[in-house]
């Protein structure tokens, strides 16, 4: 019989799992037991959890060019890894694919990673965000940190492949079961100034149609496109930080059953937060969206979709957009705060909207706008055209629409909800006084709130 203590002498990982209690996650487990892989380093440790198709890109080599470590090239690195994979599982039978850990550390990425196998999952420790512009626009002397941090990747990929990960394939079956997660992935500077949000390079782009791809855990910061997916399916966005960079997820093309949850976001003042093109059935809850996007919920011909329990600060109109014949979408229990830009670098920009847009803009049919908080705090010299009443909700055109119990908490005279002349079959029930709903349709049912 082996005792507890033999057991610890026999197997001391075994022992540090049971000990690990919650941190026995991914990445808890990833640093237990490790193996000597063909292209580790001498005398370094390989593949961790036994297994050879798990790869550590600090112990990688790359055999026609030794020289080349995670360090100064993290990109290369990948990419002989993955050719690696193919050139081992070659048996469409037995195409496992492989987990590429990155350990806490600054890696250069020079070359652009590629990534045409389905099943691999690029895990790192730790998401590493760090504020570039609160830097950027301060003096940093005496701060104990300068640079984002965990499992870091300084993105300084070239203008003719700015992708720091490109995601694609032809032919069948599309990929499948990629997963990203928990590093940090870092555009450095933008261009011509600190504060451009331009600099033309991506995080992660998947170009190809996908199923059950999984981005959580990642860092995104100054990139001018953060995370850029076309035709999604399956497709999971959560617990990411996505902030500092021109765009943050741009779902495009055409996608279904999309999730994306539980993130923090906020775009450059030229850009998107979040954007869906002809999505059916996305689910977009528990993210807390913040300045400066152009829009911070964009969804053009999207079809029974779901906006709820968000909360959303911006500081221009059409932070919340239906465009192009949405249909069938609900939009409830939101927190949709529109206030003024204070931040000096970026006071005087604007979208190129005026408040008569609304704070939310509906084009489409048969669309719930339900139990959302709007809480407007803009000062009255800086609202657009000069003495207007601010929109909140404007139906801008479609058919059967319906605004209900929305709750408009206001420092000036506000139109709750206006209804353009276009509309058909609109009920907007107790949303606004009498006297804060204004309709230009002669089709429309209004119950005023008493």
């Amino acid at each position: 019989m082996v005792t507890g203590k033999n057991l610890e002498k026999e197997n001391p990982s075994r022992r540090r799992l049971i000990g690990a209690g919650a941190a026995g996650t991914l990445a808890a487990a990833l640093t237990l037991g490790t193996m000597q892989n063909a292209n580790a380093a001498d005398g370094q440790q390989g593949a961790p959890l036994h297994s050879p198709n798990t790869y550590d890109v600090t112990t990688w080599r790359i055999q026609a060019h030794p020289e080349v470590t995670a360090q100064s090239d993290i990109g290369a690195v990948i990419n002989d890894i993955i050719a690696d994979i193919k050139q081992r599982q070659t048996s469409p039978d037995a195409r496992p694919g492989a987990a590429i850990i990155i350990p806490p550390g600054d890696y250069d990425l020079h070359t652009q990673v590629v990534v045409d196998i389905s099943y691999l999952t690029i895990a790192g420790f730790g998401h590493g965000f760090f504020s570039r512009s609160i830097l950027d626009n301060s003096n940093p002397t005496g701060w104990q940190n300068l640079q984002p941090g965990a499992s870091h990747i300084r993105v300084l990929t070239s203008p003719s492949a700015p992708q720091a990960f490109l995601v694609r394939r032809t032919g069948d079956p599309r990929l499948s079961g990629i997963v990203f997660r928990d590093f940090c992935l870092d555009g450095v500077g933008f261009t011509p100034d600190k504060n451009s949000y331009h600099n033309g390079k991506t995080g992660i782009e998947v170009a190809s149609d996908n199923d059950s791809f999984h981005i959580t855990g990642i860092g995104f910061v100054y990139l001018e496109h953060a995370l850029v997916v076309h035709g999604a399916d399956a497709l999971r966005v959560n617990d990411n930080m996505i902030a500092e960079c021109g765009n943050c997820v741009e779902l495009t093309g055409a996608g279904q059953a999309t999730i994306v949850s539980g993130n923090h976001m906020g775009a450059g003042p030229d850009g998107v937060t979040l954007l869906a093109e002809n999505h059916e059935g996305l689910l977009v809850t528990g993210n807390n969206l913040f300045p400066r996007g152009r829009s911070l919920i964009e969804l053009t011909g999207c079809n029974r979709c779901s906006v709820s329990s968000n909360r959303l600060q911006g500081f221009y109109p059409g932070m919340l957009r239906l465009l192009n014949g949405c249909k069938e979408n609900l939009i409830t229990a939101n927190h949709i705060r529109r206030t003024n830009e204070g931040y000096p670098p970026f006071i005087g920009r604007g979208n190129g909207l005026d408040d008569l847009y609304g704070v939310v803009h509906v084009a489409g049919d048969n669309n719930l706008i339900s139990d959302n908080l709007f809480a407007y705090n803009v000062p009255r010299g800086n609202i657009a055209p000069a003495g207007a009443q601010p929109t909140q909700i404007l139906i801008a055109g479609g058919d059967a629409n319906v605004v209900a119990l929305n709750h408009v908490v206001s420092d000036v005279a506000s139109q709750h909800v206006v209804l353009d002349a276009s509309t058909t079959h609109s009920k907007v029930l107790d949303s606004g006084a009498a006297s804060q709903i204004t309709s230009y349709s002669t089709d429309t049912a209004i119950r005023p709130t008493p």
